[in-house]
């Protein structure tokens, strides 16, 4: 069966996997162990399992970024929602909780409250998304400052390191919370109605408001499970470092998780969408700068080869290029 005729949901899936399978394929040829295992303590290591560890707070992003942009919206502030549910759950560490169900929760709660907040402002107020989130994107990091009063608070507590550092089952925590993140909203999105009810708002929130679909909140409610994916990445990340930096947690990682759902197909402008290649295209931007690095490329060309690597992606995904291509081949025929 040749390219063109496969379905347009087949051909959704060929190009971010080809593109993850081909940069695979390229680590191997610079480093020929890149796909071998080690077990050690009832623990894997590899280049395979550092990729795939590393992209989770990426990944995480990405899945509630997904369900957001398949509303026609977008959140800027999922870094800014890192850093301030990991600075919650280390102020409750350094402040003498030791319940680490509380200390999880309170960070979960922070995430929340900031999804809820933007999806307040986008759903019921009107608000541009680009807009409702850039506030928090920008105020968000200053709630941040303001709970870790200023300072790099750092902490030790061997439960919530457990998040960043600890293992399950021979893989890094950090995978097995992204894995489970994605079961769960997956479930939701495909064997509950609430999938179908997302992409009708995203493809026509009018039409979709007339038939009887609630889509402010359906809005409120995805910006809600954004949050709350971007307080897992948060804590992660605080708990990988033992403390809690709101300058840098979770910086600019908004831009790669916003970049990991188009890479997976997703269209900006809302509609149909797919959690597992958002996956894809997280696990292709680690894999991408993973591949850089050992190239031995001087650093200073990283963001270059990098934004390239990506533009032929996007081109290969679009099919108004694989048109003009067609077009171009046509024409030379003549």
């Amino acid at each position: 069966m040749s390219y063109a005729n496969l379905s347009p949901e087949v051909r959704r899936f060929i190009w971010p996997i080809a593109g993850l399978v081909l940069l695979l394929l390229v680590n191997v040829l610079i480093s020929p162990e890149f796909f071998q295992l080690e077990v050690k303590d009832g623990r894997l290591y590899g280049s395979v399992i550092d990729v795939l560890n590393r992209a989770a707070p990426v990944a995480l992003l990405a899945i509630g970024m997904t369900l957001v942009i398949a509303t026609g919206g977008i959140d800027l502030s999922v870094g800014s929602v890192m850093a301030i549910a990991g600075a919650v759950s280390a102020s409750l560490i350094v402040s003498g909780v030791d319940n680490i169900a509380l200390i999880i929760g309170g960070g979960l709660l922070a995430g929340v409250a900031a999804g809820f907040v933007n999806g307040f402002l986008v759903g019921y107020f009107g608000i541009q998304p680009i807009v409702a989130t850039l506030i928090l994107m920008v105020a968000g990091r200053g709630i941040a400052q303001l709970i870790n009063a200023g300072q790099i608070v750092t902490f030790h507590h061997d439960a919530f390191a457990f998040l960043g550092v600890g293992y399950f089952l021979g893989l890094p925590f950090p995978i097995v919370l992204v894995i489970i993140t994605f079961v769960l909203v997956q479930l939701l999105m495909r064997r509950t109605a609430l999938g179908l009810f997302v992409e009708g708002v995203g493809a026509n929130a009018s039409a979709s408001h007339y038939i009887g679909i609630n889509d402010k909140l359906i809005k409120l409610m995805v910006y809600c499970i954004s949050g709350l994916c971007a307080a897992v990445a948060g804590m992660i990340a605080a708990a990988d470092i033992g403390g809690s930096d709101a300058n840098n947690a979770g910086l600019w990682l908004e831009l790669d998780a916003i970049l990991a759902v188009v890479i997976g197909g997703a269209s900006l402008m809302g509609g149909r969408f797919s959690i597992f290649l958002s996956i894809i295209g997280a696990l292709i931007i680690q894999t991408l700068t993973i591949t850089i690095i050992l190239s031995g490329v001087p650093p200073k060309f990283n963001l270059l080869i990098k934004a390239a690597a990506i533009i032929i992606i996007l081109l290969l995904q679009s099919p108004e290029f694989h048109r003009q291509v067609a077009r171009f081949r046509k024409w030379r025929g003549a």
